[in-house]
C-alpha cells in the first residue's frame, strides 16, 4: 500500500452538506438571489427591486381580509373534459396534475370575510392552475362569487391572472365571456360594486371579459395586461412596440386603468373603496 493510500484512508469523510431547494429565491426582474423566507415575508415582493412575484389565492386572503373573518365558498362543481381532448396528453390527465400541484380543484377561487370591518367577497385566479385558464369551472365559480355577493349585499372583487381562455374546452370556454359579464350586470342591478385588481399576468380572453369591465380598474405594480402578445402585435403592424407596452403603468398613463396600486397597500386602498361605494357606507 502506498503512503498516499494510507493517508488518504487516515482522513475523516466529512459528508456533503445538503442545502434545501427552496431555501433561495432568484428574482426574475433584478436576478437578485433572495432568502424564501424574506421574499414571503414581504409579501412576495422583491425587498431589492419591487418586483412584484405571483401569489396563491389563500395568501390573498390572508394578506387581505381581516384577521380570522373569512371564509372560503364551496367550488363549483361542473363537467370535466367535455370535449374528451387529447394532445400531448389527455386534459383529464392535465386537469389532475393541476389539482396535485395547487391542492385546488380549478383556477378560480372564492371567499368571503371582511375588510377594515366591511363585508366583501374576493375571488383570487391562480395562475400556477393551467396558466389561470379560463373554462368552464372558472365561469361557474365566478357566477357562485358576483352572486354570494349579492345575497351579502356587498362589492364582489375579483384578482385576475391569467393566459386567457383554456383552449383544451374550445368553444365553452369562451362561452364563460358572457356568462360572466351576465353576472357583473347583476351585481349592478343590485347597485353593488364590482373592483378588478389585475396581476400579472392577465390576457386573452380574460382581458377581454370580465378584467375590463370593473367599476374601478386597479392593477399592481409591473402587471402585464394585454389580449395579444407584444410579438403577435409587431408582426401584425410590423412596427416596433413603446417600450412597456402592455404593463401596469403604460395603462394607466393611457388611461386604461384608474390606478396602480402596490401589493402592501391593497388592503387599505380595497377598504376605502369599499367604504366610498358599498351600500351602508358611513356617512362623509
Amino acid at each position: 500500500m502506498s503512503w498516499l493510500h494510507r493517508v488518504r484512508k487516515s482522513i475523516a469523510l466529512i459528508t456533503k452538506r445538503e442545502t434545501p431547494d427552496n431555501l433561495w429565491h432568484k428574482c426574475p426582474k433584478c436576478a437578485q438571489m433572495i432568502f424564501t423566507r424574506e421574499f414571503e415575508e414581504n409579501g412576495s415582493v422583491c425587498p431589492k427591486c419591487d418586483h412584484h412575484g405571483r401569489i396563491g389565492p389563500k395568501k390573498r386572503f390572508d394578506a387581505l381580509f381581516d384577521e380570522g373573518s373569512w371564509t372560503q365558498l364551496a367550488q363549483p362543481v361542473v363537467k370535466e373534459d367535455p370535449l374528451k381532448f387529447r394532445d400531448q396528453k389527455r386534459y383529464a390527465d392535465r386537469i389532475k396534475a393541476a389539482r396535485h400541484a395547487t391542492g385546488e380543484q380549478d383556477a378560480l377561487l372564492n371567499a368571503k370575510g371582511k375588510i377594515e370591518g366591511q363585508k366583501a367577497v374576493i375571488g383570487v385566479q391562480d395562475f400556477a392552475f393551467m396558466g389561470g385558464s379560463m373554462g368552464l369551472g372558472v365561469g361557474a365559480a365566478f357566477l357562485i362569487g358576483a352572486r354570494q355577493a349579492i345575497a351579502d349585499k356587498c362589492p364582489y372583487i375579483i384578482f385576475t391572472a391569467a393566459g386567457g381562455a383554456r383552449m383544451q374546452e374550445g368553444i365553452l370556454s369562451l362561452m364563460q365571456m358572457p356568462k360572466t359579464t351576465v353576472a357583473i350586470a347583476e351585481l349592478h342591478d343590485a347597485g353593488l360594486p364590482y373592483i378588478v385588481v389585475l396581476t400579472d399576468p392577465t390576457t386573452g380572453g380574460v382581458t377581454a371579459s370580465y378584467a375590463m369591465l370593473g367599476d374601478v380598474q386597479i392593477a399592481e405594480p409591473g402587471a402585464l395586461i394585454g389580449f395579444a402578445g407584444a410579438r403577435v402585435i409587431e408582426s401584425t403592424i410590423r412596427e416596433k412596440l413603446p417600450e412597456g407596452f402592455q404593463r401596469a403603468e403604460y395603462l394607466l398613463e393611457h388611461g386604461m386603468i384608474d390606478m396602480v396600486v402596490h401589493r402592501h397597500d391593497l388592503r387599505q386602498t380595497l377598504g376605502q373603496l369599499i367604504g366610498y361605494l358599498a351600500p351602508g357606507k358611513k356617512a362623509a
